[in-house]
């Protein structure tokens, strides 16, 4: 934890709280709320204010912000920005996913449709490699493979410069919602390694292995 990771955090809830009154937020460095009150929570935001502060520390500049509404238990919404890029990834249910560089226009993002038979582009963490991700990995034809921080493997995935991101060991749902909105408005999915089940994005803590991959809508069957 870094005095940023304050900071983001105090100037996110107090610009959401003016613009959002009644809308409550959870973030990974607010007041910790317990499920069973927040459960009942039809609408909220979920911040990460400042995603990979290993990153950070190590000024690579990889790390990221991270923004979702989640609505009645999924990412209706998602905004990561990546401050030193100047590059904000944003997707609304139903209205796609975007990037945008600076001031250009955004540009329309999608996951590449590939099947899990073909030659993949694998990302993993810069910060976090396992044994168990390279197990799994073994089970593809991976022809190429990159490293990232923080929510950045998500947006590789969603823009179609990376198939599949693994990840195994604990995850909070504050690191996966708003990546999680983004993917699934470019075409991909977020699912539990072992079951065709999407993630959900309000039931607590990540603590099992997940698996981030991307699926082709229309080939999710093959």
């Amino acid at each position: 934890l870094t005095e940023a990771d304050r900071r983001s955090h105090e100037i996110i809830e107090r610009r959401l709280g003016e613009l959002t009154p009644d809308v409550p937020l959870l973030s990974e460095e607010g007041k910790d709320v317990p499920y069973e009150e927040r459960k009942d929570w039809e609408v909220f935001y979920l911040v990460d204010p400042l995603d990979g502060t290993k990153e950070f520390i190590k000024r690579n500049g990889e790390f990221t912000v991270n923004i979702a509404v989640i609505d009645r238990g999924r990412p209706s919404v998602g905004v990561i920005y990546v401050p030193v890029q100047d590059v904000a990834y944003f997707a609304a249910e139903e209205q796609r996913a975007f990037k945008q560089v600076g001031t250009e226009e955004p540009v329309e993002i999608g996951v590449s449709g590939k099947l899990p038979t073909d030659p993949l582009i694998a990302v993993a963490s810069r910060s976090h490699g396992s044994e168990e991700t390279e197990k799994f990995l073994e089970r593809f034809t991976v022809q190429e493979r990159t490293s990232a921080g923080s929510s950045l493997k998500i947006c590789l995935v969603a823009e179609g410069k990376a198939d599949i991101y693994p990840r195994f060991g604990p995850t909070w749902e504050w690191d996966t919602a708003a990546g999680h909105a983004i993917l699934l408005e470019a075409g991909g999915r977020l699912i539990a390694e072992g079951t065709p089940e999407e993630v959900a994005a309000s039931k607590g803590s990540h603590t099992g292995n997940y698996l981030l991959k991307k699926l082709n809508k229309d080939k999710a069957a093959a």
